[in-house]
């Protein structure tokens, strides 16, 4: 896991290798402190030898500025280190993403993917910086306080050597028992996210029908679950402060108790054992060593955090879209023909549980094909199968004569656009929304598609027409517009088969008409896929497939479903007298 994690650091090797070193250089600066007070007290003050004083007190002073200018810089290098490791890990993940297919993003929801670009990177950000720079620090630090210790008096020094493994032990257990927790308060995370990008996605829904008082449930709830585990788990950290303060003072009050006893039995002299100067220099390093344990702690206490966090980065990074192109790939679509081969389709791989079964369906280049179906046919699902948004479970759909298997992705998914059935604009103008189909596009071509998708009726209504700004998620158009344009995206593809998903059930039977007799007349070679509850969208259609509980149960034309097809005829039925009425 550490090795996946640490290639995302790249660039940003040399500041990472440099912190460690001015780290140690800081740490060796301030071991050394504590010594120079012990001869600037013993041979300096005790002796009123002002030179010698004057000369060890600005030494003392140069390697103060010294530790201060590492750890200065230290700071600096860590912080670029730390924060540009996450640059890259959120840039390695998100580009992961994209290469998910839909399948993939199901496994982990949107709301997961979010935190753990987000909150997550965060933790790893502040467990790497915190690795690079205390992780270093703590330990050199202990080794080298504890080194001086022994020189100066090593029967005293024991204490550490006893007192040291009694808090290790103490932490280990801190830690083990609150890993679990974090664990479990990432997971709730994701679901708190989720909450909250449900309730701000569908706010008008919410609203129109008061459930306010719900939705702040829901939230309260969540977030109630968080507090709980973290609350718990904070309360077991705590054990670590009192601790560390208990073995701190113990060193400290055992050191002074022997050392007094050295001190007097010496007469406080340096050349018969234990002075004044040392006894400070011992507590010093005492602090020194206690202090550097504590910093381990936290390390470890955000690394217990980060851990849970890294795992879920890594199963991001780990996770293979089940849905590549193969060696070889074919780069080019011939037409738009498409031909499915006995397809079974589920999203699990359970045969019960297929949604779509023993499909065989012959399309033509340039055909107009209806589908038509009632709520969960699986309709959307079939079409989905073209452009490879997932693949067939058993069996196989085939593109201008080749499987979709054997081409490369982007080939294929240039020459097949998709109106799907939840239609997306991204914040931005209209031109900018319109250029998704082709990057290239001129202003001529972009009215053209309009005029083509009838969004040019309203798009020259707005003030700064096609430089209008479109809202994230076309808040600000309604969502009839928001169709129209959408068609109009896909219509810049200039695309072998155009899907429409349902895409023109909220604009008016007129419009929808003008746009079914441009697609007739401007567009005769594209293959034009139709998903729709209205029959007036399909009616004058090469071919109409009714599918029921995920088969087809009859293809036709109109009139030939009209006269043949129980599910067609009631369908038709009902929408006349919808009509009429």
């Amino acid at each position: 896991m550490i090795k996946k994690l640490i290639r995302s650091v790249r660039e940003y090797k040399l500041y990472s290798v440099l912190t460690p070193a001015f780290v140690a250089c800081e740490a060796a600066m301030d071991v050394l402190i504590p010594y120079i007070m012990s001869k600037l007290i013993d041979n300096g003050i005790e002796k009123g030898d002002m030179l010698y004083t004057w000369k060890i007190g600005i030494l003392l002073a140069l390697v103060c500025v010294a530790a201060l200018v590492f750890g200065m810089v230290s700071g600096i290098t860590a912080a670029k280190a730390a924060s540009g490791f996450a640059a890259n890990l959120r840039h390695d993940m998100y580009y992961k993403v994209q290469t998910y297919s839909f399948s993939n993003i199901d496994k982990f929801s949107p709301a997961s993917i979010v935190t753990r670009l987000t909150t997550d990177v965060n933790n790893v950000q502040n467990a790497f910086q915190m690795i690079i720079r205390v992780a270093v620090r703590a330990p050199l630090m202990m080794i080298f306080a504890v080194a001086m210790s022994f020189r100066i008096n090593a029967q005293l020094s024991v204490i550490f050597a006893l007192v040291i493994p009694f808090l290790g032990g103490g932490l280990f257990l801190i830690i083990t028992k609150a890993h679990k927790i974090f664990e479990k308060v990432f997971k709730l995370y994701d679901k708190l996210n989720n909450v909250v990008a449900e309730n701000l996605h569908g706010i008008r829904v919410v609203k129109s029908f008061v459930r306010e008082d719900y939705e702040e449930k829901k939230f309260k709830d969540v977030s109630g679950d968080i507090y709980k585990n973290f609350s718990k788990a904070e309360k077991i950290l705590a054990f670590n402060s009192p601790l560390m303060q208990f073995c701190m003072y113990l060193c400290i009050l055992l050191i002074s108790w022997f050392a007094a006893h050295f001190i007097v039995q010496s007469g406080n002299n340096p050349d018969n054992g234990m002075t004044t100067g040392l006894l400070m220099t011992l507590i010093s390093y005492a602090s020194q060593i206690l202090m550097s344990l504590m910093m381990l702690s936290f390390v470890f206490v955000m690394i217990t955090i980060s851990r849970a966090s890294m795992e879920r980065i890594v199963e991001i990074l780990d996770e293979e879209s089940d849905i590549t192109s193969p060696d070889n790939a074919v780069s080019e679509v011939k037409d738009g023909s498409v031909v499915f081969e006995n397809v079974n389709f589920g999203y699990s791989k359970d045969k019960n549980k297929f949604c779509l079964t023993g499909v065989n369906i012959d399309i033509k280049s340039g055909e107009t094909i209806g589908i038509i179906g009632g709520t969960g046919t699986s309709k959307t699902t079939l079409v989905h199968l073209i452009p490879r948004l997932y693949d067939a479970t058993e069996g196989r759909v085939l593109v201008g004569g080749k499987d979709v298997r054997e081409y490369d992705i982007k080939a294929l998914r240039d020459e097949v656009a998709v109106v799907l059935q939840k239609n997306i604009l991204f914040s931005g103008t209209i031109k900018e929304n319109l250029r998704w189909g082709k990057a290239d596009a001129t202003d001529e071509e972009i009215r053209h598609v309009c005029s083509l998708a009838c969004a040019d009726e309203f798009i020259e209504t707005f003030p700064n027409g096609y430089d209008t700004y479109i809202e994230q998620g076309g808040a600000n158009v309604s969502g009839g517009q928001k169709q129209r344009l959408c068609i109009a995206r896909a219509l810049l593809k200039k695309p072998k088969i155009l899907i429409l998903d349902d895409s023109t059930s909220a604009v008016d039977t007129a419009t929808d008409a003008k746009i079914r007799k441009a697609f007739r007349e401007e567009i005769p070679n594209t293959t034009k896929i139709i998903i729709a509850q209205r029959i007036s969208s399909v009616q004058d259609a090469d071919k109409i497939i009714v599918l029921d509980d995920g088969k087809i149960n009859d293809m036709g034309s109109h009139d030939e479903l009209l006269e043949r097809n129980s599910i067609y005829r009631e369908v038709y039925t009902s929408q006349q007298k919808g009509a009429m009425a």
